[in-house]
């Protein structure tokens, strides 16, 4: 009994809270009706809402609670953890009904619950504050009155709560301290899977309103402040330049296939003709650390017999280089032709998360159904939300695998993977509908896990990369076997793409061969081909767009290699943690934080940089590509919903 009295004010606070926020959820799904499908979707939003607020207020009395266990109440000492203990109470239950009462103005002006612009706003009180007496006087007022009544009913409440009488023993506090700590991280984690709840885990619409109303608005806004707090500027490492240069300087490097529109509001928005006569399917098979160095076609180990003889049957690109070290960044390359840059992979990043360009979001337009199918959870990384709001219909991920034939720490193996979407491909065909379909695989991940018998290992130990690597290559050259099969092969081009190689090592500040992946176009009617031009990941989406016959206006500054690229003008953007190389046929310049740019030849066949003299022209070119994704992003000028003029 002396602990639950100890332990009442928390616990009164904590259900008061998670009443209120239910309560204000229930008011939103009622005035939100018109965007709800069906009883699932308000069921879903309740539980799921309520699972967030739990979690939240975990988050919010979890020390508080610590505290209380270990901390006299009485005394001149104890008055004052008391004084302390109950303005932590009302302060945090004054903040989550604040903004609660702040949501349907905000939702009336962004359709979303608050966010980064709320706090955005924050810097401009002046202005804001303007904005809200002129034109939301009533709800100002009601908010406020809301969060002062609010602030004292729960001011009183935490007074006649807190107890200073009948502490527990004390050798019971430090039992009941670990106690609190283990239920509140628990509690704030509110799952077992590798990654605690995040906005990701319970994102299930492609309106993002409905993904939010799961949400409570302070949860929302921390999310918001920790995502921004990552965004890192290029210009704090490499110095700036005006916007104005930067784009005069990446159009004086894009071939004449590509028309920049004049006068555009967008400054990178440009359009590229298609090839391709007829609309035709697109997979991209996104294969998780494949690096040149593991692929015996590109000169590295025997490890992919598959992918070498596929190398033989379609369009191959030799010096193919990603973009960065992270999955998610090989994401945002091949989906979005984003530009790396010292921030995290707009997947990750707030302001992206609806309305940013997507290939997926134009090909929808297009008519094309679009899908993201992966063997683990989507919510990893964020991918989940980041897809749902840019233009893909439809996830498939580890809940909807049947009976699969294994499952690793990161999912189901690559041939489960393999065999839905070859299910998927031919469902999708049946339909007659056009489709789009994101592959990414896991096995080839750490720990290197796959099922037995599958392949003669390369290590005798098993759970190895190199064996992962020809596991994974298995598991592809069965998908192929079956594909070409299948009546959608007739329609359907493929492009096979490292997201990444391994990892980045060595003494130099760009180790530019551990950027060097496969990639390859293959299909029925893609001619035998071997390109040994020098491209980036980035370049792969608006070269597929134009091979299945879409005209796009894009923002993407990516190059369409279906048609000639001057020697001059090729050129590949690696992203290493903060150092940016920018690698041409002439030079590899590399951008330091606070160093001056440093220039080098790199010798293909070697795989070796040499110091060599510093060209001014090179670094601006380097520099204005460096910038150019963070000014995009932060103003909010690389937007999905373009038109096409077919």
């Amino acid at each position: 009994m002396r602990v639950i009295k100890l332990m009442k004010p928390i616990l009164i606070f904590f259900l008061l809270a998670l009443g209120f926020l239910s309560a204000f959820r229930v008011g939103l799904l009622i005035w939100q009706q018109d965007n709800i499908n069906n009883w699932f979707e308000y069921v879903y939003i309740f539980t799921q809402g309520v699972r967030i607020d739990i979690a939240t207020l975990c988050w919010l009395y979890t020390l508080p609670a610590f505290l209380l266990t270990l901390l006299p109440t009485s005394g001149k000492f104890g008055r004052g953890f008391v004084f302390i203990l109950r303005i932590w109470l009302v302060c945090g239950l004054v903040v989550l009904a604040y903004m609660e009462f702040a949501t349907p103005s905000f939702i009336l002006e962004y359709n979303l619950r608050p966010n980064r612009l709320f706090l955005e706003y924050l810097v401009y009180p002046k202005e804001v504050f303007s904005m809200l007496w002129k034109g939301y006087k009533l709800p100002l007022f009601l908010g406020l009155f809301g969060a002062l009544f609010v602030g004292f009913f729960s001011w009183r409440l935490s007074g006649k709560l807190i107890q200073t009488e009948n502490q527990p023993r004390w050798w019971t506090r430090p039992i009941l301290a670990v106690c609190v700590i283990a239920f509140g991280i628990m509690g704030a984690r509110s799952t077992l899977q590798h990654r605690p709840l995040n906005p990701a885990l319970v994102a299930f619409s492609t309106n993002p309103l409905l993904n939010d109303l799961v949400l409570n608005s302070s949860y929302s806004l921390v999310f918001a402040a920790k995502s921004m707090a990552s965004e890192r500027n290029a210009e704090e490492y490499y110095g700036d330049l005006p916007l104005e240069e930067i784009i005069s300087t990446i159009k004086a490097y894009s071939p004449s296939s590509t028309h920049y529109l004049m006068n555009s509001a967008y400054p990178t928005l440009n359009t590229k003709r298609a090839i391709g006569k007829d609309k035709k399917n697109l997979v991209i098979l996104l294969q998780e650390s494949l690096g040149a160095q593991f692929v015996g076609a590109l000169d590295g180990l025997p490890l992919t017999p598959n992918l070498d003889n596929l190398m033989k049957q379609g369009w191959n690109f030799t010096q193919a280089y990603a973009t960065g070290t992270r999955s998610v960044r090989g994401i945002e390359a091949v989906t979005t032709g984003f530009t790396p840059t010292p921030s995290r992979a707009v997947v990750k990043l707030s302001k992206s998360q609806t309305g940013f360009f997507t290939i997926a979001d134009v090909l929808k337009q297009q008519g094309y159904t679009t899908q993201f199918i992966y063997g683990g959870e989507s919510h990893f990384d964020n991918m989940k939300s980041f897809f749902l709001g840019n233009g893909f219909q439809d996830i498939v991920d580890l809940s909807q695998f049947d009976n699969p034939q294994f499952v690793g720490s990161w999912g189901v193996s690559d041939q489960d993977l393999y065999n839905m979407a070859d299910k998927q491909f031919r469902s999708l065909h049946q339909k007659g509908k056009p489709f789009f379909s994101l592959v990414f695989t896991s096995s080839n991940h750490s720990p290197y896990e796959y099922p037995d018998g599958q392949i003669t290992p390369y290590t005798k130990e098993k759970s190895t990369r190199l064996n992962t690597v020809k596991y994974s290559d298995h598991a592809l050259g069965e998908f192929f076997n079956k594909a070409k099969q299948s009546d959608y092969w007739e329609n359907t081009i493929f492009l096979i793409i490292a997201d990444h190689d391994s990892r980045a090592y060595g003494d130099d500040p760009i180790s530019v061969s551990r950027f060097h992946i496969p990639a390859l176009i293959i299909g029925k009617d893609i001619p035998k081909r071997k390109d040994t031009r020098l491209v980036s990941s980035l370049d792969m989406p608006p070269t597929l767009l134009s091979l299945i016959g879409i005209d796009a206006t894009t923002p993407m500054i990516g190059h369409d290699l279906n048609r000639a690229v001057p020697s001059e003008y090729q050129r590949a953007m690696m992203q290493f943690d903060k150092n940016f190389g920018y690698l041409t046929r002439e030079s590899l310049v590399v951008l330091q934080p606070k160093k001056a740019p440093v220039a080098y030849q790199y010798d293909v066949v070697k795989q070796v940089l040499s110091p060599i003299k510093l060209n001014q022209e090179a670094v601006v070119r380097a520099k204005a590509h460096a910038l150019l994704g963070g000014k995009l992003y932060r103003q909010g000028l690389y937007p999905s919903g373009t038109k096409n003029p077919r």
